[in-house]
């Protein structure tokens, strides 16, 4: 280490191990963020669950099976003990993270038991914000900030920050950032076909994507995990040869997949929190056509990198199709660079860190 590193515990959330492919965005992004401090000198230990791996990266394994913990993001969990085992879960992080010694905590999990029980270590914590504005956790947030240790609270667009604003105070911005130099580009020679990216579950739209492409007339491939079995099983049963459904894939394949498609889908349902896919897309040189919402418009440089219309219209978005052909590659390719890359999110978070190592001081 040197004089200037730091010690940086990083907590994942627990439903699901890091592991290719990931889950979503959060996790995506949380792998780029632990390698890029460590990178840069920092001694970083994520938390994660069972059969994690991070390269480069130590790996603390929190014992927890992600499967017992069951599909609680953005929606409780249909168990009715499912509030015990986040808590147990999160006691036992935690517990681990309390017999070592850290400069500062980074907790990226979603449940209230982790930001409850964060207010219980002596070493400065920082939540970073990964969804859209919810009470409970609002409520939990405002209280762990009247506690005797209270946490930073960071939200990952200024979109996302005013609505959490009405429940808690938001200490700064962190936007996710992409490794836009590991990330292959094309500016010419793509097929006319059409790419969804996401987790399938409703507030991503990927039954609202079939409906852009159908209306364009263009062929789509949608890719993802079947985080929502019951919807998953319905856009399975989709009867159309223009639309390929694979499961998720691994990062470098998809982003193969993204530099040989015309424009990447994002016609999410709901406030986007920040929009890593329509990042990535643009690194890709791929313009992103989507709905107008949450964070997306502060991924994307409108009407140059992508095209967005108002939420739910998918005629605009099918219409929106055939302007994202008349976009420049290699501007997507240059916006990625100069306004989404890992480089500058990691001045932002060491910023972040040392703030809060000095607040505690």
């Amino acid at each position: 280490m040197t004089p200037d590193s730091m010690r940086i515990a990083l907590i994942a959330p627990l439903i699901a191990p890091l592991r290719e492919p990931q889950l979503g965005g959060v996790q995506t992004f949380l792998v780029d963020l632990a390698r890029g401090l460590a990178g840069r000198g920092h001694e970083v230990a994520v938390f994660a669950a069972r059969g994690s791996r991070v390269d480069g990266v130590r790996v603390v394994d929190t014992g927890v099976d992600a499967a017992l913990l069951g599909a609680t993001l953005f929606r409780p969990d249909r168990g009715p003990d499912a509030g015990a085992r986040s808590d147990s879960a999160f006691a036992t992080t935690l517990a681990l993270i309390g017999s070592r010694e850290f400069d500062v905590i980074h907790n990226h999990a979603f449940d209230i038991p982790a930001i409850r029980r964060a207010t219980t270590l002596a070493t400065p914590v920082l939540h970073t914000l990964h969804m859209p504005a919810d009470a409970a956790v609002g409520a939990a947030l405002a209280t762990a900030r009247r506690s005797a240790h209270p946490p930073l609270v960071a939200a990952v667009s200024e979109a996302q920050a005013v609505s959490w604003r009405r429940s808690v105070e938001i200490d700064a911005v962190l936007r996710p950032g992409i490794p836009t130099a590991t990330i292959p580009s094309r500016v010419s020679g793509t097929s006319t076909r059409l790419l969804f990216a996401g987790r399938l579950s409703p507030e991503k739209g990927a039954r609202e994507a079939v409906a852009i492409a159908r209306v364009a007339g263009r062929h789509l491939l949608l890719c993802g995990p079947a985080y929502d079995p019951e919807y998953a099983t319905r856009l399975e049963a989709i009867d159309d040869p223009a639309v390929e459904l694979r499961p998720a894939l691994e990062r470098s394949a998809l982003w193969a997949e993204m530099a040989d498609s015309a424009a990447v889908l994002c016609p999410a349902l709901w406030d986007e929190p920040f929009g890593l896919v329509a990042a990535e897309a643009n690194a890709c040189g791929t313009p992103v056509v989507g709905f107008r919402r949450g964070g997306l418009p502060e991924v994307l440089a409108e009407g140059v990198t992508g095209i967005l219309v108002a939420a739910g219209d998918v005629a605009g978005a099918a219409e929106g199709v055939g302007r994202a052909d008349e976009l420049s590659r290699a501007a997507c390719r240059r916006h990625a660079e100069r306004h989404l890359d890992l480089e500058s999110t990691l001045d932002a978070h060491e910023r972040m860190y040392r703030r809060a190592a000095g607040d505690r001081a």
